[in-house]
Formats: structure tokens, sequence, C-alpha cells
């Protein structure tokens, strides 16, 4: 997941291009607020620079941290939003990638320092890119990068997940905890899936929950396989990760990676008194992507869409929307209501 900071921007940092090339449609933000702040303009498109890659955007996701940057509550917001796309390379100096083949990006500054994929072209560094040559079409595989980057390292690099072990996923019902749940039966854990509203319990057992138990903040001394737990996948957060030690077993550990719960921080945490001995605590968050020790490329999202076309996950998106409907989408996100993962598909 992404940070967030209490040092708030005043406004979006504008990345311009030079005078001069082509221009392109981008979904640009107007100051901060509501979904009006979201508006459709021309800039130039960007040129492209030595160990970049620009990108002809297809799809790209939806995500909460788009919506907090549109508010102003994210410490880095750019004019163009967008952390993630896939599309089909435009240009590559460096030659990392060929020109005309399929990719995905994410992070490395998109949407926060610099421009993001909320626009028919994108630039992004070439760590951050990764191939994704499929023939799945754009909205499915729209709906991988960020989501599925993220699930896939949380629970085989982090979790170090093996099948047969057993997996409790706190907050299971958000896009990501959907995509770690599919990922996660199908490499053949057992898991038990936490969600606050009773009501979201079928979708979960639907996608392959072994068990679904209501989400709560002393979930350790309630859940009968409590201290048999291999692995957590805590995306609730600060609120909950300490109770998620206390359900593991001797050797097993708990990665926290995100805060639906809220950002509050945990008070007086001292392991010495808190953590049993022998279980293990680790995070984290996808702003590393790209950074030294984490090249997008080491996530295997070209053999995730191959699974995805196997019929062996689903990554059916929850939402399809046009370029022209980023309002809707915002306002579908800011409700609460979009059920899994939204995609924007260009025209």
């Amino acid at each position: 997941m992404t940070s967030t900071s209490s040092a708030l921007p005043t406004a979006p940092a504008v990345v311009r291009e030079q005078p001069g090339g082509d221009s392109m449609r981008a979904i640009i933000l107007n100051g901060f607020g509501g979904l009006d702040s979201l508006v459709y303009t021309e800039i130039p498109k960007p040129r492209p620079r030595d160990g970049e890659v620009v990108i002809e955007v297809k799809g790209f996701g939806i995500n909460h941290a788009e919506l907090h940057m549109r508010r102003g509550e994210w410490a880095e917001a750019a004019e163009v939003s967008g952390i993630e796309c896939v599309g089909i390379v435009d240009s590559c100096p460096g030659g990392e990638f060929p020109v005309g083949a399929k990719v995905a990006a994410l992070m490395g500054g998109l949407g926060r320092t610099i421009n993001g994929s909320y626009a028919q072209y994108t630039r992004v560094r070439a760590a951050n890119v990764a191939l994704i040559e499929s023939e799945l079409p754009w909205p499915q595989l729209a709906a991988l990068p960020e989501t599925y980057a993220v699930a896939w390292t949380c629970l085989f690099r982090n979790l170090d997940l093996k099948a047969g072990q057993t997996l409790v996923l706190r907050g299971a019902t958000s896009s990501f905890g959907q995509a770690a749940l599919k990922m996660a039966v199908a490499a053949g854990a057992k898991v038990i899936a936490t969600a606050r509203n009773p009501k979201r319990f079928p979708m979960l057992e639907d996608l392959g929950a072994s068990g679904v138990v209501q989400e709560r903040r002393d979930l350790a001394a309630h859940i009968t396989e409590s201290k048999q737990i291999d692995a957590v996948l805590d995306l609730v957060g600060n609120s909950t990760i300490l109770d998620s030690l206390d359900m593991l077993r001797r050797g097993g550990t708990a990665c926290l990676a995100g805060w639906l719960g809220g950002l509050d921080p945990i008070g007086d945490f001292n392991p010495l008194l808190r953590m049993a001995s022998g279980v293990n605590l680790n995070f984290f968050g996808s702003f590393v992507f790209g950074t030294p020790g984490f090249p997008l490329s080491d996530v295997p999202l070209q053999d995730i869409a191959r699974q995805v076309a196997e019929g062996k996950l689903d990554a059916t998106p929850s939402h399809v929307f046009s370029f022209d409907q980023i309002h809707e989408a915002h306002r579908i996100m800011e409700a609460g209501e979009a059920g899994g993962k939204m995609v924007v598909v260009m025209d």
C-alpha cells in the first residue's frame, strides 16, 4: 500500500512538457476537492527520455490513493493522477522494452511526483514497467498491475505461502483482499477470510475461502485455529496487527499491507512484552516497486495473466468505465459501491 503524510500539498504538482510536439487528452487535477476537480483537457504528450518508457495507455485501474490525491489528503499529487496502467510501448530510448510491446506500469511516482495514467500517454521509469504480453482483453489486463502485483508480493515473498498452509486474510472484501484470496486459494492454501459485514460472507466463500469470520480486534481469542495459523495478511492495519501476531504458530508470519481500519499509530508497542517468541512481523508498501531490490519485473505479471487466461484466476473487474466516465468511477469509489476492482479502458 502507499503511505500518506500529514504534510499535505497546497496544489497539484504541475509536470509540464516542453512546448512543441503532439498533444494528448488527459484528466488533470484542477485543485483539490470533489468530482469537479477532475477536468478533461489537452496537454503535451510526454517526450521519451533515457531510462524511461512512454506508454500508450490502453487501460488503468481506479485506486483509493487517487481519491485521496483528488481531495488533497495525500502528501504528493501530480496534475495528472493515476498510479498504474497497461498499454503499449510508444518509445523507449534505452531499449529496455521493444516498441509495440504490451506492458504494465505502476508506482515510481506515477500520479504523485510525475504525471500518471489518467491520460492517453504516460512516461515512467523502466524499473516500474513489466512485460505483460497476453491476449486477454484490456479490461482484464487493467485489473492486474497494482492489485495483483502487491497481492503476489505479500503472499509469496513476504509470507512465503505454501500449498497446504493456513492463511488468515483480514480485510478480504477489498479489491486487494479479493485478489489475494483468489491467488492464495489457487496456490493450494487454506484461507480464513474476515469481513466486517456478514452480508459479504457468501461472496468470499464463492471466491474459495474455507471459512469466513466477522472482523474484530480480538479475533485471535475467538478463532478456532488460533496458535495454528501459518500466515496472516493484515489489510485492516495498525488496529489489528498485534492481534494478528497472537494467532500465529511458532515460526508463523504476519504481513501488514493495508490500513482499512485507519492510520492511527500503534501505541506503546513493546515487542518484549507484546510479541510471542518465534513469530515474525513484516510490512510491504507498493511504493517500493522500482527501487533497488524491488524491480516490477520481479513480479510475474505475465504468468498471472496466463493463469487468468487459463481460468485459474478470475480477474474480471467489477466495473468497466470509458475514459469519459472518470467522474462516475470516482463517485462509485467514494460511495463504497465498487465491490471489487474498477478499471477505465481508453476509447
